[in-house]
């Protein structure tokens, strides 16, 4: 299995990269973080069009992430059980044998800084 991953720092502004990108390098499973796009405004059409299932949670203009995968997923899970993800940071899924977790993780910033909030 072909396992990628890609900080988009904004799905909006990558989205021709990135259907250029997902033919050229063909990974059975993209993690996407920081894709900065409120679930409405996903762009599945798109992603399902270049023969990918897409799971996301997002939000604008900050965080939100994405599993693009060429085979549908199961157990699906928004967010980590028990504690509230209001930023939308954690997503995973199963593939075949495979427990893939996509995670977008604030950078090294103090603990106090509205990007841990």
């Amino acid at each position: 299995m072909k396992l990628a991953t890609w900080n988009l720092n904004s799905l909006k502004i990558r989205l021709p990269q990135l259907l250029g990108w997902l033919p050229a390098q063909r990974p059975d499973v993209l993690c996407a973080q920081e894709t900065k796009c409120e679930d409405v405004a996903f762009p599945a059409a798109d992603i399902q069009a270049a023969g990918y299932h897409a799971l996301y949670a997002g939000q604008k203009t900050y965080n939100g992430v994405a599993i693009l995968s060429r085979e549908p997923a199961r157990d699906v899970q928004i967010g980590i059980p028990g504690f509230a993800d209001e930023q939308k940071r954690v997503l995973a899924a199963s593939f075949s044998e495979l427990r893939v977790v996509c995670i977008y993780a604030p950078n090294g910033q103090a603990v106090d800084s509205d990007k841990y909030r």
